[in-house]
């Protein structure tokens, strides 16, 4: 079960930042197969999951601090993930998108483990079905993947298309999750 605030929600400590009005975050790495990811939240919801490599490469922001204390669950299940004995994450996510956004990334959070969708499928599933284009931006901006698994959206001809972690790292994911050896993907 996915626990999900949205920006506004007052549940969870949201302390702000005096210089960006941002929640004061701590981070975490964590060596994973797909290589070193960062964990960063705000001591109850994951609010970033990073990695080193890809278009989308991340560090911690200056302003966090460095705290490896409030990680050990999502350490636990992302190691649990990798070992192939965990199927869903249960954790508190803060997605802080705007409502298009956040309605394409709850939307992913039902794509099964060991399954895909297109753009166009998922576009339609939250009732916008001519914008599958801006699905696919709103799924390239997600701030958690893996966990939110934007990993699981191919292309309407099975084609892996983009991913922040870059295509290997998609392809990684998916036959980890069993999809390569059960659907033809293309690069």
């Amino acid at each position: 079960m996915d626990h999900i605030a949205m920006p506004g929600d007052k549940s969870g400590d949201h302390s702000r930042s005096r210089k960006t009005n941002s929640p004061q975050l701590a981070y975490c790495h964590f060596s994973s197969p797909v290589g070193d990811l960062l964990f960063a939240g705000d001591g109850e919801r994951i609010h970033v999951v990073g990695f080193s490599d890809g278009s989308q490469a991340r560090a911690a922001d200056d302003h966090w601090r460095r705290d490896d204390s409030l990680f050990r669950q999502i350490r636990e299940q992302m190691a649990a993930y990798f070992a192939g004995e965990l199927k869903r994450f249960d954790l508190l996510l803060h997605l802080g998108g705007t409502d298009f956004q956040n309605a394409v990334w709850t939307a992913l959070l039902d794509i099964p483990f060991g399954q895909t969708t297109s753009y166009g499928a998922l576009a339609a599933k939250i009732g916008r079905p001519k914008a599958s284009r801006a699905v696919g931006a709103a799924n390239g901006a997600n701030p958690i993947p893996i966990i939110v698994p934007c990993h699981r959206v191919i292309g309407a001809d099975n084609s892996l298309t983009g991913f922040g972690g870059g295509v290997e790292t998609k392809a990684f994911l998916l036959r980890h999750e069993g999809v390569m050896d059960t659907q033809p993907l293309l690069i």
